[in-house]
């Protein structure tokens, strides 16, 4: 089946979360994407998941790895060393994109920057993603999830109304980062079939998700004032919440911008009476008001089930949608109408349902063509077929422990 990125080979030197997931999505549409992880340093990854170590090749089993690396291809190489670095040289001569997610210093310390790659393929495009970005006073920091949210200025913009700022729960840097990946590539990738040349690309996580919060910038910008966080609420609009529904923890939230859409909600809650109200009849008196007007909704938002209260709403124009679960969100009937979710079989993992790929393109769609590779279980592929390497040059790498059929386990006990 045709695919947008057919033809594009893709080395990925990227670990953990935000590069995986990029390159995943990047093959999930057709890129030959091929893994490099070292015998001693593999993907972290491998290694979460609460696997007994005594289970056969625990290391392919990780749900979390085997998420972020479908339509993957593995080899084992140590980049430290020199055959490895001589090795993944040759790997990028032959290929389109590279990918890194390290510290700022590392591929220059490996001899594996932007100018020795481009040396033996001008048409490389090389994208690095250090959380820090390489160059500034902080390029060297640690870069996660759960700090670059702060330093995004994420955090201090979320939490309940005068209330500690609070993390999100999910470190939006990295998914940001991975999405933020994709169009990287594919504007480089359209910059090259215009001027023939390959080109390095910079993708810093901090200051990816930093753009996320440009509304808050400008406003700070305009007024002066300092955004605050407001749990639920809008700046300017109400009823804007989530409102509690019958049963246990479950919620629907209504997001109302115009007198239009309030009347609605009153004429579907029966209290019209709220919509002449001098408290709730603008914009600007429903905000003022708006600790008033939010148990008046939930008085009825109660006598109703998450799901219907949003039937009940949508259906009369008014925004509103029932807080799903995690459970729900995989039984969820519309994403099942949709092809949301797939079924998906690892050799090791077994059998499972994971999301198909995001974007719908029915000419080329995407779709899920390789399970997430076990352990440098494409080494021989990538050495004979590949790189054309010949019995000794191979015997050498695995003498040198440059290569390994299986990781180095010591380490992750």
């Amino acid at each position: 089946m045709s695919q947008p990125l057919q033809g594009v080979r893709i080395v990925d030197l990227t670990m953990v979360w935000a590069g995986p997931m990029g390159t995943r999505l990047l093959g999930d549409y057709g890129a030959e994407v091929i893994k490099v992880e070292s015998p001693r340093q593999w993907d972290l990854l491998r290694a979460l998941g609460l696997i007994p170590r005594d289970v056969p090749r625990w290391y392919n089993r990780s749900a979390y790895f085997n998420h972020n690396n479908r339509n993957k291809y593995a080899v084992s190489l140590d980049l430290a060393h020199p055959l490895g670095r001589e090795t993944v040289l040759q790997l990028c001569a032959v290929s389109d994109v590279l990918v890194e997610n390290y510290r700022s210093d590392v591929m220059d310390n490996l001899g594996l920057d932007y100018e020795t790659v481009r040396s033996v393929n001008p048409r490389i495009i090389y994208v690095s993603m250090p959380g820090h970005g390489k160059t500034g006073p902080e390029k060297d920091y640690v870069a996660y999830g759960s700090n670059v949210e702060q330093l995004a200025g994420l955090v201090s913009i979320s939490g309940y109304e005068d209330g500690e700022p609070m993390k999100t729960g999910f470190s939006y840097g990295d998914p940001m980062a991975a999405t933020a990946l994709v169009g990287a590539v594919a504007l480089a990738l359209r910059k090259r079939r215009l001027t023939g040349e390959g080109c390095y690309v910079e993708l810093a996580q901090r200051e990816n998700l930093t753009m996320f919060v440009g509304e808050h910038i400008v406003g700070y910008s305009l007024t002066g004032e300092l955004p605050r966080p407001m749990g639920n609420r809008h700046p300017h609009h109400a009823p804007h919440n989530v409102y509690r529904c019958a049963g246990e923890d479950r919620w629907v939230a209504i997001a109302c911008e115009t007198d239009d859409q309030f009347r609605a909600l009153c004429a579907v809650i029966r209290r019209h009476d709220l919509a002449g109200d001098p408290r709730f009849a603008t914009a600007a008196a429903r905000k003022a008001n708006e600790r008033d007007l939010d148990p008046e909704i939930e008085a009825w938002t109660l006598q109703r089930g998450h799901h219907e209260a949003m039937h009940l709403l949508q259906r009369a124009g008014v925004p509103a949608g029932a807080v799903l679960t995690t459970p729900e969100l995989v039984a969820d009937p519309h994403l099942r109408a949709t092809g949301a979710w797939v079924e998906h079989t690892h050799p090791d993992a077994g059998t499972w349902e994971m999301e198909a790929p995001p974007w719908v393109l029915p000419r080329t769609p995407g779709h899920i063509r390789l399970h997430a590779p076990g352990f440098a279980e494409h080494n021989d592929w990538v050495f004979r077929d590949l790189l054309g390497l010949d019995d000794a040059r191979i015997a050498a790498l695995y003498a040198a422990g440059v290569a390994a059929d299986t990781p180095d386990e010591s380490l992750h006990r």
